[in-house]
Formats: C-alpha cells, sequence, structure tokens
C-alpha cells in the first residue's frame, strides 16, 4: 500500500514536469506526426495510383519497321509521349539528362536493323521506372519476334494478388501501421532525456537521500510516457484513415495487449538508456542510433522479406521488428489475441523490455551506492 502511495506521487510529479516542458509536447506529439506525414507522402504517394512514364521517341531513319513500331508504342497506355512525333537522338539524349523524360526509345535505322535501344539516366539506372521500361519493352520486343515469324502465342501470364486478411488491403495500410510502432517506440526511446537532466542537475541525487523507491520512480515516468503512445497512435490513426485514406481493420483486444506492453518495453529502452548517459547529448545519440537501426531493419517501410538474406537475422532480433508486426496483425488483419504467432512475437519484445528495465534499474541503484561512499 505504501508503495502505491509512492508510485501515485512519483506519477503525478513527473506527469506535471511534462506538461511543462514543452519539448516533451514536440517530440512526444507533434515530431512523430510531421515524422509520418512526411513518409506517407513519399512512400505511398503514388502507391495505389496506375504506373506510367514519360517517354522520347528517337526515329533519325524512317522506314516501314520503325513507323510500325513508333505506331505500336504509342498505343501503350502507360507510356507518355514526350512529343507527338518521333524527334533525333541529340534531342532526345538532352532530355534524358535534363531528367525531363524518363527514358528515349531509339527504333530501328533500317529495315534491315533488328535493334531497340534503350536510352536512361545514368542516376536512375537502377529506379523502379527504369526497371519497369526494360521489362516492357523486352516484353514488347518478344511480342514482335513472335509477329514477325508469324507464330501464335500459345501461353498467357495472368495475375492475381491475395492476402491473409479477409479485408481489402492497400500498401497505406501497411505503411500506417509501421509509422505508428516507429512513433511509439521513438517516444519511449527519447523519452526518458530529463532524467539525465535531473541527474546532472541533482535532483536524482536529492532523491537518492529520501526514502523514495528508485524503481518506483522509473516506472511512474514510463507509465507516464505510455499516457502519450495513447495520444500517438489516436492521432496518427485519425490523420492516416481521413488524410491519406488508410482503411484499419482492429481487432481491439489484441491491439490493447500489443500496445501496452510494446510502449511500456520501449519506455523501458528509454530508461536503460538514461541510466548510464551522463549527458542529454549522450543519450540522444545512444537513442538516435537505435532508432536509426531499427527503423530501415524492423519492416516500417518495407516487408523484412524483401531485404537481403544476411540482414534478416538482424531484424529478425529487433524489438521493433515484433511490435510493427503485433500492430498490424492487430489492427490490419484482425488476428485474435489467443494466437500463438502473436504471442511468440510479443515475448521476444517483452523480454527485451524486461531485460533493459532489469538492467537500467541496476545501473541506478549502482550510482546510488557510488554517491553514498
Amino acid at each position: 500500500m505504501k508503495n502505491l502511495h509512492q508510485f501515485i506521487e512519483m506519477f503525478k510529479a513527473q506527469l506535471k514536469l511534462t506538461f511543462r516542458e514543452k519539448q516533451a509536447w514536440f517530440w512526444g506529439i507533434f515530431f512523430p506526426v510531421i515524422l509520418m506525414s512526411i513518409f506517407m507522402v513519399i512512400f505511398s504517394g503514388s502507391s495505389d495510383n496506375e504506373f506510367s512514364a514519360k517517354v522520347a521517341i528517337v526515329d533519325e531513319n524512317p522506314n516501314a519497321t520503325s513507323e510500325m513500331l513508333f505506331q505500336q508504342i504509342s498505343q501503350i497506355p502507360v507510356l507518355e509521349l514526350a512529343t507527338e512525333e518521333p524527334i533525333n537522338r541529340t534531342q532526345a539524349e538532352e532530355l534524358v539528362k535534363d531528367q525531363e523524360v524518363h527514358a528515349a526509345i531509339v527504333l530501328p535505322s533500317s529495315v534491315a536493323d533488328t535493334s531497340i535501344l534503350l536510352v536512361v539516366n545514368k542516376e536512375n539506372e537502377q529506379g523502379v521506372t527504369t526497371q519497369a521500361l526494360s521489362g516492357m519493352l523486352n516484353h514488347f520486343v518478344q511480342e514482335a519476334n513472335l509477329y514477325a515469324v508469324g507464330a501464335t502465342p500459345t501461353y498467357e501470364l495472368q495475375f492475381e494478388s491475395i492476402t491473409a486478411s479477409s479485408n481489402d488491403i492497400s500498401y497505406t495500410d501497411f505503411l500506417l501501421t509501421g509509422m505508428i510502432a516507429l512513433a511509439i517506440a521513438q517516444g519511449g526511446m527519447f523519452g526518458m532525456v530529463d532524467l539525465v537532466e535531473m541527474r546532472r542537475k541533482g535532483l536524482i541525487k536529492r532523491l537518492r537521500m529520501t526514502p523514495a523507491n528508485m524503481n518506483l520512480f522509473g516506472l511512474s515516468d514510463m507509465v507516464m510516457r505510455l499516457l502519450f503512445s495513447i495520444i500517438q497512435i489516436i492521432l496518427l490513426s485519425i490523420i492516416g484513415v481521413f488524410i491519406f485514406g488508410a482503411s484499419l481493420y482492429i481487432n481491439f483486444p489484441s491491439l490493447l495487449v500489443i500496445f501496452l506492453l510494446g510502449a511500456l518495453s520501449f519506455n523501458a529502452l528509454g530508461y536503460f538508456f538514461s541510466s548510464f548517459s551522463n549527458t542529454s547529448e549522450a543519450y540522444m545519440g545512444v537513442a538516435n542510433i537505435s532508432s536509426f537501426l531499427m527503423m530501415f531493419l524492423s519492416g516500417v517501410f518495407f516487408p523484412i522479406e524483401t531485404m537481403p538474406e544476411w540482414i534478416q537475422p538482424l531484424s529478425n532480433v529487433l524489438p521493433l521488428t515484433y511490435f510493427v508486426d503485433g500492430l498490424r496483425e492487430s489492427m490490419i488483419y484482425s488476428t485474435p489475441v489467443f494466437t500463438a504467432g502473436l504471442w511468440a512475437g510479443i515475448s521476444i519484445m517483452v523480454l527485451w523490455g524486461a531485460v533493459a528495465f532489469v538492467i537500467g534499474s541496476w545501473f541506478y541503484k549502482r550510482k546510488s551506492l557510488v554517491s553514498t561512499r
């Protein structure tokens, strides 16, 4: 009962300190919104739109073959021609260099010529649009070859996409849940910088001289941060749904469990960072490195399966990987709370949080003993 009363009083004090700290509001609420909006615009802006590419057609020596190919290429719906009529190669190369077109297509210079040249900008050589154009043109050439020898195509490729969800989901939904997980994780990892400042100013040392339980002090700060996470998930979900058109299919029991355990786990990581950081700069450095590493290796923007095989084992041990997966399972796939696969990921994430909290508490106790000697 005594510990409960002490925890409540510490929680009230932490809450008052946070409300007075304007930086806490920015990094805890406004920065995640700005970050999510930027990434949603960058990564989801063209995901649901039809592919299109602007090209220039070069036909310096018009002939029967080049005219036939020009007519066929101009009828491809996803290609936008830079000019209504073909241009010379010098003009086309200037357009490619200035990135006014995605590529230039050089048609055969004679009836006997059998090559079609695709000219692209070196800077965009590995880009998605360039790869798509290359594959499209290659398919076009194969079709032209069949037509030239009078062969009739026997097989055709059909495309169908399926999902584990019973609902119609999009990449925007995938990205939104990843950004929510990232924002909550960053809020926890960056949110404990005030503990470092309190120690630097001697407030922690004074607190140790009182009967206050330091474990309860750290726990009260983490629970207070949990309130920020609740605001984050609500605010980011509203923005994602009503501004970016995302769709959420939430299983609330699963979401509640994953959200609470995930937020507390990353708050524990922040508590751990604060336990050995002597300055706020050192703390922010560790938090930034950890956040940057997990941001790109935990499946926030793209599925882990698409990453190089040698990176995937590292991704599979990071706590954010399982927090992202858990939020997606509960917010997109409506996965029930009593699902073995869901709890396997939760266990790894909670293990990270528990170990971080225990080690952080040990560091604080150790410093307490040293300061009293």
